[in-house]
């Protein structure tokens, strides 16, 4: 499977498990493993590096177990061979999402003219509040 151009997963790296889905379908559903389960070993794939790896652990989430398998459940067709194309367009995604690293975030303040314009707001709604607070003496409820 060609996830960039650059990276390429071997078939031999997943493994395809197919279920029974649940949900509507008839006598279709009781009958045909329509469901697939794809498994990717993340730890243990030669084919990432460390930071992708953990990368898309983090992106997986739930979708890990402990030992670092991913597991990609499609149910959504009824038909078991577009289950399995959907999943590994899932994955696909997946794996391109955590190639992508992340932008380092560069510190900035701001200016004094922001400072300046924010204090100012911040006093003017001070005011505001303080002229709800104050009475005229005669008026005491």
């Amino acid at each position: 499977m060609e996830i960039s151009p650059s990276l390429t997963l071997p078939d031999s790296e997943l493994t395809f498990e197919f279920v029974r889905a649940s949900g509507p379908g008839g006598q279709n559903v009781n009958k045909v493993a329509t469901a697939v389960q794809l498994r990717f070993n993340v730890r243990a794939s030669p084919s990432l590096t460390e930071d992708v790896k953990a990368r898309l652990i983090h992106l997986a989430g739930r979708r890990m177990t402990a030992d670092g398998v991913l597991v990609i459940e499609a149910k959504r067709y009824r038909a078991q061979e577009q289950n399995r194309a959907d999943a590994e367009l899932r994955l696909m995604a997946l794996i391109q999402k955590a190639l992508v690293p992340p932008k380092k975030r560069r510190p900035t303040r701001p200016s004094a003219a922001a400072k300046a314009k924010r204090l100012e707001e911040k006093r003017q709604r001070g005011e505001i509040k303080r002229a709800r607070r104050e009475r005229p003496r005669g008026e005491e409820n």
